[in-house]
């Protein structure tokens, strides 16, 4: 990331790789409830006409917290923590740690990077961060969209579970349904995500409105959080239905895509937009200002084991 001074030890590699991680688990923490929302906000369309019903169960953020608190008990809010945790060591580590490293590698080493090169290094590592994480996900997905039953039966009784449960009756492809649209929206991700904290941090920094600190971390975030929401929203709501659909019941994630359009309108593809950008919005905030400290504070740490006096 842009920032750094002259008199600053540079974080390595793997000061980055452990740094977003851990920021990404704190900010999953945090904000778990929220993507909880979104998701059944997502697939509320899907499930109704599927059960022939009218009305809707779910409305708004939080009028979805609060149902899903009233019926299932506060702890629905986190179903599927322990997938989304470990989804995040592995997948953020990869798409947020690797990102410098990879800008490096496509300028070869020099400092200047400019958009293209930025916007290749984020679609590589959202992309690569998939091929690790997608099992997780799709784990992820199914518990969050999971609703206790009447006689308190669940769809799978825990993590691991849920695992040996999607690959014996799915087969192991089960365990990475939706792998291509999670592509897609994880390039998408990651280029408005990464690149756009990227580059206004570098302007809040090259024309001095703030220095490298908490309020510049903050602003960067903020903003990478909204324009993310937007560009991906489309893809998220596509990702999210096929990956929590069963067997056969779409052929591909265009499938998906053409049934949502066909059935809902085009307005479908922004379902859980406000849980989207609240949950984007403040994981964006919490993982990049802890991400920087985090480095920052390993950085100094290693100096002073370097050169202790």
């Amino acid at each position: 990331m842009v920032g750094m001074k002259p008199k600053d030890v540079m974080p390595s590699a793997a000061v980055k790789f452990f740094g977003a991680g851990t920021a990404a688990c704190i900010a999953d923490l945090v904000t778990f409830p929220l993507d909880t929302a979104k998701v059944r906000l997502q697939l509320q369309g899907e499930s109704q006409r599927a059960k022939g019903v009218g009305a809707l169960k779910y409305r708004g953020v939080f009028g979805t917290i609060t149902t899903m608190v009233r019926t299932e008990g506060a702890r629905s809010l986190y179903n599927g923590l322990v997938a989304g945790l470990q989804r995040q060591m592995s997948f953020a580590s990869v798409r947020i740690g690797l990102y410098d490293s990879m800008k490096q590698f496509y300028t070869r080493g020099t400092e200047s990077a400019g958009i293209v090169t930025r916007l290749m290094a984020g679609c590589t590592t959202g992309a690569m961060a998939v091929a690790f994480a997608q099992p997780t996900d799709v784990v992820k997905v199914r518990f969050q969209a999971q609703v206790r039953l009447a006689d308190g039966e669940r769809r799978y009784n825990g993590t691991i579970d849920a695992y040996k449960t999607i690959a014996r009756d799915e087969g192991v492809r089960g365990l990475w349904r939706g792998c291509m649209p999670n592509i897609t929206r994880n390039a998408i991700v990651n280029c408005a995500e990464l690149v756009t904290y990227d580059m206004i941090k570098e302007l809040i920094l090259n024309y001095n409105l703030m220095t490298d600190n908490l309020p510049c971390h903050f602003t960067a975030a903020f903003g990478a959080g909204f324009c993310t929401t937007v560009v991906a929203s489309p893809v998220d709501v596509v990702k999210t239905r096929f990956m929590n659909s069963g067997h056969g019941q779409y052929s591909s994630a265009l499938n998906c895509a053409f049934t949502m359009l066909r059935n809902e309108g085009s307005t479908a593809f922004y379902k859980g937009f406000m849980p989207s950008f609240l949950r984007l919005g403040s994981w964006n905030i919490v993982m990049f200002v802890t991400y920087e400290q985090i480095k920052k504070g390993m950085s100094r740490a290693q100096q002073y084991w370097e050169s202790p006096f």
